[in-house]
């Protein structure tokens, strides 16, 4: 995927999250995000959306103070919430879409630019919270085939090949997945001491088979096993959950 089909994404995603969050009521649990109400889902994603926004425009090399960033998730109340949400979100959209592809910016994780980390980022930071949303209101819809594949491996060889929070075991254990929809499949090797991740289906622990939709939503700890092919010990899963965590520094 590309900057342009990030943005695209981007924008289908954001417009999902508020329809769901206006059905479901800012005062409804978050089944995927157990503390959680709507309308904490609905102030998170608005203030990232502006946080996101202010680097890229501002071309900022360094990222925003702790005043700076509350700032941005300072958001109004009830009856303007959804509003305020969605400017937010049309504002990122409009910022990523004029950037120069040449801007640089502070971002985090390895990518070919900084204005392909940020599209990237915030089409899969607002696809992952709207099944959040959409948790709260009824059905969780899919994804195409090509963004959840784009976003396992974001997860996998970005976020969680970086942090020390993230999922070890001990003993090691493997966790494969395959994707029955399109050539594409992965193993997390789970060690004592560290992790690493690898593509292709490697003989694992576990290996659960499914669409890459489901399988995107399972590796972000949306959704069990229901559902998907399962072969193996189920409580290789346990760690992962336990441990599968994303920061922005």
């Amino acid at each position: 995927m590309d900057v342009a089909d990030h943005i695209a994404r981007l924008r289908v995603e954001g417009a999902l999250l508020a329809d769901a969050a206006e059905r479901a009521g800012l005062d409804t649990p978050v089944p995927t995000c157990p503390d959680w109400q709507v309308r904490d889902l609905v102030v998170h994603t608005g203030g990232v959306h502006r946080w996101a926004a202010a680097h890229v425009a501002a071309a900022r090399p360094e990222p925003l103070g702790p005043d700076e960033e509350q700032a941005k998730f300072a958001a109004p109340g009830d009856d303007e919430l959804m509003a305020w949400f969605r400017t937010g979100h049309a504002d990122l959209v409009a910022t990523l879409s004029a950037a120069d592809p040449g801007v640089a910016c502070w971002s985090f994780l390895p990518a070919p630019s900084p204005l392909a980390f940020w599209s990237r980022r915030q089409a899969h930071e607002t696809a992952i919270h709207r099944a959040d949303a959409q948790s709260a209101a009824a059905t969780i819809t899919g994804y195409p085939t090509g963004f959840a594949i784009d976003g396992i491996d974001e997860l996998l060889f970005g976020f969680l090949s970086r942090r020390e929070t993230c999922p070890v075991t001990d003993p090691a254990r493997r966790l494969a997945l395959r994707a029955v929809d399109a050539d594409a499949a992965w193993t997390a090797h789970l060690e004592p001491d560290g992790r690493r991740f690898v593509r292709g289906a490697e003989p694992a622990d576990l290996t659960v088979t499914g669409p890459a939709a489901d399988l995107y939503l399972l590796v972000w700890n949306r959704r069990g096993l229901d559902g998907l092919s399962v072969d193996g010990d189920p409580r290789v899963l346990d760690g992962w959950r336990a441990g599968a965590r994303v920061t922005w520094s």
